[in-house]
């Protein structure tokens, strides 16, 4: 830099880039693909959502919910809402099962613990042009195990 260029300005110089760098790097979360290090079933789980992918609907009967997961009880930790265009459903399901069977395994291994509430399948309904949830009507209901 020129002798008469000021410290200020020469660090703004240095600093505005960086910081725009560092913006154009980020990605929005549901986007980002789970860390290598992450486990199995959160890596398997952010797989599974880009198979879901946008989930395009023109009516009710194209959405569907998927259960995920696996709480220490046993049942699902919860759903995921997906859509029949275009989507293989089996392809889904076979890749929910096996999310399921790896945190199953982290549960086990962990010793984790959970509140054994049974979460019910709540559904799903094409709302504006994508499948999600239908909203729960009441909580979730106490395992009698």
């Amino acid at each position: 830099m020129p002798a008469s260029t000021s410290w200020p300005a020469a660090l703004l110089g240095l600093g505005l880039p960086l910081v725009l760098l560092a913006g154009a790097c980020s990605s929005a979360p549901n986007k980002a693909p789970a860390p290598a290090g992450a486990p199995l079933s959160q890596r398997l789980l952010k797989d599974l959502e880009v198979e879901i992918g946008e989930a395009r609907c023109s009516s009710d009967a194209q959405c569907h919910s998927l259960a995920v997961g696996a709480k220490p009880c046993g049942g699902p930790e919860g759903y995921r809402a997906w859509s029949s265009q275009g989507r293989d459903g089996q392809k889904l399901k076979a890749l929910a099962e096996r999310q399921a069977a790896a945190r199953r395994a982290e549960n086990e291994a962990s010793g984790l613990m959970s509140n054994c509430a049974v979460e019910p399948d709540p559904g799903a309904s094409c709302q504006a042009g994508r499948c999600g949830l239908r909203p729960r009507t009441g909580g979730a209901v106490k395992s009698a195990v």
